[in-house]
């Protein structure tokens, strides 16, 4: 019979320890992980899941067979990706902004192909919360950045990563409840507006993608426009999008071009006609168009052209040119 000396059974207790407390902490993260990144989440593991039934069921009876369900599984998106920037080409045709061409149309899917399952299969659902906000006091401008539709925070990882390193205060929002209205947004800009001018003492920058464009001009329908810097807003509907008509969820009929939320909201902006505002857009977004929707009257209009939605986020001149204003 074999017995266990006082250290052994110590080291024994201490290394399972260990274990009940790292499995405790990785339950607590998935139940306070925001809601988009659980819904993420399930979804790249159950598609992995099931790749892995799939390659086990048919690889013995037909390789063909295995290899086509994965490439449909993995590459679907690509098939998606491709009605959308179809759709976009067609629909931009009359658009007083001149579309792009077709090989510019082919590239920008072929790019977002690329860096759209890096966003929603890895940095939304498992990195949303590696970057935490840095709210260390600081006499220099901090940033408030706010993503778009069905995203969080882990969307501007690469935004993140390079603010930390200028050592500039910030505050990356969740958007929560994910598919509420609009409107519920506006108290979280504020929250978020409120913590970045107590760390740093002056008004944040606002860096907005997509539907967080929207979501700050919510904000602004109340709020006191001097409390922030500018505005800058990337690729957002401002004027709705084509795609919004498909929307079942509360923003995302919200967003339809001439629905009755965004002629609310042009109507009550006095506010935003104080800030200054850079709309940054693409002739070939994929998401929102025709182009000149994500446009404001009188704000500072800027072009880009042949990128899609999300890569649109990703633009080395564009993060360059919007990280400077932190200088103003």
């Amino acid at each position: 019979m074999i017995s266990f000396g006082a250290d052994c059974r110590s080291e024994f207790t201490l290394a399972a320890t260990g274990l009940v407390l790292r499995a405790r902490l990785f339950v607590t993260r998935a139940i306070v992980a925001p809601m988009i990144a659980r819904l993420q989440r399930r979804l790249v593991l159950g598609s992995i899941f099931i790749a892995m039934l799939w390659v086990g069921y048919w690889w013995q009876r037909s390789q063909s067979a295995a290899i086509a369900g994965l490439c449909l599984l993995f590459f679907g998106h690509a098939a998606f990706l491709a009605f959308e920037f179809i759709a976009s080409y067609r629909i931009s045709e009359k658009d007083p902004i001149p579309r792009a061409s077709v090989r510019q149309y082919i590239a920008a899917w072929l790019a977002e192909c690329g860096i759209a399952p890096r966003v929603f299969c890895w940095q939304q659902p498992f990195r949303s919360g590696s970057i935490p906000d840095r709210l260390q006091p600081d006499d220099r401008r901090g940033a408030v950045l706010i993503h778009g539709f069905v995203c969080n925070r882990g969307f501007w990882n690469p935004w993140l990563r390079e603010i930390t390193s200028r050592g500039r205060a910030f505050v990356a929002v969740n958007l929560e409840p994910p598919f509420g209205s609009i409107d519920n947004y506006a108290r979280i800009v504020d929250d978020a507006i409120t913590r970045v001018t107590a760390a740093t003492g002056r008004p944040p920058l606002l860096v907005c993608h997509s539907m967080g464009g929207l979501a700050a001009r919510a904000w602004l329908r109340d709020a006191d426009g001097s409390r922030v810097h500018r505005v800058v807003t990337i690729g957002t509907p401002h004027a709705g999008t084509w795609l919004a008509r498909f929307g079942r969820t509360v923003n995302g009929r919200e967003m339809r071009m001439g629905g009755e939320w965004l002629q609310k909201i042009d109507c009550e902006q006095t506010n935003a006609r104080q800030v200054p505002f850079i709309c940054w857009h693409s002739n070939s977004d994929n998401i929102v168009f025709p182009s000149s929707v994500a446009t404001l009257p009188g704000a500072d209009n800027r072009l880009i052209p042949g990128q899609g939605h999300v890569e649109l986020a990703f633009n080395e001149r564009l993060r360059r040119e919007t990280l400077k204003l932190l200088d103003d």
